[in-house]
């Protein structure tokens, strides 16, 4: 996978020397996202892999809004994509290249779930709910999880047998899915301290992700 993501890289770099500004944010797109891929590529080994993330205090909305602008000029074109952000919202303690796969991947869920259906649409929201505690695996008691963020889509739905499997490996609704991008999806939230839930009915879909702040000062929340 490097090598080829090596020769788009280049490619991209030699069309950034030769083209007007506006396609220039193109191309320097095609650089980071194929330095992100890289970096998640050296981690594929994720369901065995015990090593420590490194993390930072990240500003979740700037992570949404790359998101956002990915889907939009991709796989989610037709789509509307809506938001509704909660602006007193402190910094999520997380790794950002891992947080944009993980709404990358619920947002793509989301646009396949939909299909070419019309009036397609999707909602991002962020909230922030001081004092909320939830049972997580390996904790022994409650944890403080204040930060919730969703991905709601009107399309058709999960069945309700699917649910309580939806974030084991190699379970998928899909046709040709591997079953392993709400896998990774719930890896990496667990890694994080966090937990992911799902609640489905026909047009209204949401994923919740439920993630603890960063416990230093907002002020250094990284927002590039």
């Amino acid at each position: 996978i490097k090598n080829p993501l090596s020769g788009i890289r280049g490619a991209a770099q030699l069309l950034e020397a030769s083209v007007g500004d506006d396609d220039r944010a193109l191309t320097r797109l095609i650089c980071d996202e194929a330095d992100r891929i890289v970096k998640l590529v050296d981690r594929m080994e994720v369901f065995s892999d015990e090593r420590p993330i490194e993390r930072e205090p990240v500003n979740i909305h700037v992570v949404l809004d790359h998101v956002h602008r990915l889907a939009s000029s991709g796989f989610a074109r037709s789509i509307r994509i809506l938001d509704e952000y909660d602006p007193s919202l402190p910094p999520v303690f997380g790794n950002r290249d891992q947080l944009v796969q993980v709404f990358l991947n619920l947002l793509k869920n989301a646009a396949e779930a939909i299909g070419d259906a019309g009036d397609g649409e999707i909602l991002l929201t962020t909230a922030f709910k001081p004092g909320f505690r939830l049972s997580v695996p390996g904790s022994p008691s409650k944890v403080t999880l204040p930060l919730e963020f969703c991905v709601r889509d009107n399309g058709p739905g999960v069945p309700a047998d699917m649910i309580p499997h939806l974030f084991d490996p190699f379970v998928t609704t899909k046709a040709n899915g591997t079953g392993l991008g709400l896998a990774l999806v719930a890896k990496i939230i667990g890694d994080h301290g966090g937990v992911i839930e799902c609640e489905s009915q026909p047009r209204r879909t949401i994923f919740r992700v439920l993630m603890p702040a960063f416990p230093g000062p907002a002020a250094s929340t990284k927002d590039d």
